[in-house]
């Protein structure tokens, strides 16, 4: 009896453990010192000029996922359009259409757009994101994909683009 409490309390402990090392490393900055975190306003500035001009009206979240509304003037409140879509087709659930993507390479700024699931939605990745200097598609696409669906699953708003006729 004893040694079947010992046995539990070490699971417990040992899943206990292993909980709290989740939680330390989500916290953690990047290992390589390299890599660096984009403020707002470099991320805001990068993805104005990714954007091709003839689309006015966007919303750009917090780690780099904007939505470009080609028909902007037919929503009332674009900002809850921009939730609600990202709430959709932002997470990425395994073997779901939200897991492909397309990496397109800029030519007015660093980086890559990861496109993939969802209309109008795309992923800003910049090269100082990236821990190997010379990233492939596929660790650019899955970059990206990963900072889509933290977009996904706690959506924050840091910039909305208007064209106001």
């Amino acid at each position: 009896m004893k040694k079947t409490i010992l046995i539990i309390i070490s699971i417990l402990s040992l899943i206990s453990c292993s909980k709290n090392e989740n939680k330390i490393i989500k916290n953690k900055q990047p290992l390589n010192p390299t890599v660096k975190i984009m403020t707002n306003l470099e991320m805001i500035e990068h993805v104005k000029l990714a954007i091709n001009p003839q689309f006015q009206d966007w919303v750009l979240f917090k780690n780099g996922t904007y939505i470009i509304f080609d028909h902007a003037d037919t929503i009332k409140d674009i900002h809850t359009e921009a939730i609600k879509q990202m709430k959709e087709f932002g997470p990425v659930l395994a073997g779901g259409p939200a897991g492909d993507f397309n990496t397109i390479t800029l030519k007015h700024t660093e980086g890559w757009i990861v496109a993939g699931h969802g209309y109008g939605m795309y992923t800003y990745v910049n090269p100082i994101e990236m821990e190997n200097n010379t990233p492939n598609d596929l660790e650019i696409g899955l970059f990206g994909r990963s900072k889509r669906d933290l977009d996904g699953n706690q959506p924050q708003i840091i910039y909305t683009n208007r064209n106001n006729k």
